[in-house]
């Protein structure tokens, strides 16, 4: 265990400058000039599949200069250049609201043709195969592996909360300019399992090393809470809403 981490996961003796700054210090910095470079960043949308604080997500985006919408119609989702999927609560129960919606072809459409897409906390369990919360559930299959719950020994309470760090076991674009180790605000009793090493991006101990962000391509997701992570979370989520939106053109033909 890191002697800098606490027990729980919580960042001892730092304030929240420490932990990152004021928001307003990411909010108002500008954009980097480059002559003849022209920003695509397309339009961003929040999935509302009835599962977390939606609001909280888009007014952090919001507060870093970029509108974006909320919805639960799969047709803006189609039409959406980058997507969020957000989430909190049970695995099973947030399958259960996508596919409801007819919300699940949409994402996996979206994904397979290259539109960037930002999983936070149950977001990022739901992209692989399967969980194992109340019971055995079909995840969307995005990504192999499956969602297990923290086995813990004495001292470490589930679910996991508060700040940790992330170590970078490969440094995404929405990772630009966020130091390796830096702390994140999580809430979560489960985690995820890949199946194949190379989409973990980051890692978080408790007390056992977990995936704590997967990367593959533009699609991106993370455990922990950007919204919740003060300045570190705020520039992950820039970072997001200013990749250049996927080119446009005809969606890839089936194999």
């Amino acid at each position: 265990m890191n002697p800098r981490r606490g027990q729980r996961g919580e960042e001892p003796h730092r304030s929240a400058a420490a932990r990152g700054g004021a928001r307003t210090a990411i909010a108002r910095r500008p954009l980097p000039a480059a002559a003849g470079v022209v920003y695509n960043f397309g339009m961003l949308t929040i999935i509302d599949y009835q599962m977390g604080n939606l609001r909280s997500v888009q007014k952090a985006f919001e507060s870093v200069g970029h509108a974006a919408a909320v919805s639960s119609d799969p047709r803006e989702i189609a039409a959406a250049d980058k997507l969020v999927l957000p989430g909190v609560g049970a695995f099973g129960d947030a399958m259960a609201e996508l596919r409801r919606r007819a919300l699940i072809g949409p994402i996996g459409e979206a994904v397979a043709a290259g539109k960037p897409l930002l999983g936070i906390c149950l977001g990022l369990q739901l992209l692989f195969e399967q969980g194992f919360e109340d019971g055995v559930h079909e995840g969307l299959g995005v990504l192999a592996g499956c969602v297990r719950r923290f086995e813990t020994p004495p001292g470490f309470k589930v679910p996991h909360m508060g700040w940790n760090q992330v170590a970078l076991a490969r440094r995404p674009p929405i990772f630009a300019e966020v130091p390796d180790n830096a702390y994140f605000y999580f809430v979560h009793s489960y985690f995820a399992d890949p199946t194949d090493p190379q989409v973990v991006a980051g890692t978080t101990d408790y007390p056992a090393p977990f995936c704590s962000m997967v990367w593959r391509g533009n699609l991106f997701a993370t455990q922990f809470h950007p919204e919740k992570s003060q300045a570190q979370g705020l520039r992950v989520l820039r970072n997001f809403a200013e990749l250049a939106a996927a080119p446009a053109g005809p969606p890839p033909q089936a194999t």
